[in-house]
């Protein structure tokens, strides 16, 4: 079986045009709105006016628990949700290899069978992992690097 990693998407902007015509039928491309938008990385700050601040990236991600979790992807935990109103189960126990982690989703995986489950981030309440986590605090002078297998 083939495990592909997750891997998020960087978009680009810029490339929209609308065709004006000019003179004697011809046409001339223009940007939408004037002018072409800066290219942006995620993350990255801007200014009021829509200019882009260039800085140091921070060499570690902010303490949420989508960063604390894709700095531990490949391993496996158990994961406990709870899910209101629930005629059948309030509270439900998964366990797998921790496949991705977004903003409102974990996918994880079964290793015998290797069918994947996607659990949303709203009906998580804790965590267990059997190994070590890595984990990086923000601001943390000589916090070392993130290092994946």
């Amino acid at each position: 079986m083939i495990m592909q990693p997750y891997r998020p998407v960087t978009y680009s902007y810029g490339s929209m045009t609308n065709q004006m015509p000019v003179g004697g039928g011809m046409t001339s491309q223009m940007p939408v709105g004037g002018s072409v938008p800066p290219q942006v990385t995620s993350g990255s700050a801007m200014t009021p006016t829509g200019a882009v601040v260039s800085g140091a990236q921070p060499a570690f991600e902010q303490s949420y628990i989508e960063n604390i979790l894709r700095l531990n992807l490949g391993k496996v935990g158990t994961f406990y949700m709870t899910y209101e109103n629930n005629s059948e189960w309030n509270a439900k126990v998964f366990k797998g290899v921790l496949e991705a982690a977004g903003r409102d989703h974990i996918i994880i995986s079964d290793p015998t069978t290797g069918q994947r489950t996607i659990l949303l981030m709203v009906n998580l309440d804790y965590a267990t992992f059997d190994q070590p986590l890595v984990y990086q605090y923000p601001g943390v002078i000589g916090a070392p690097p993130v290092t994946r297998n």
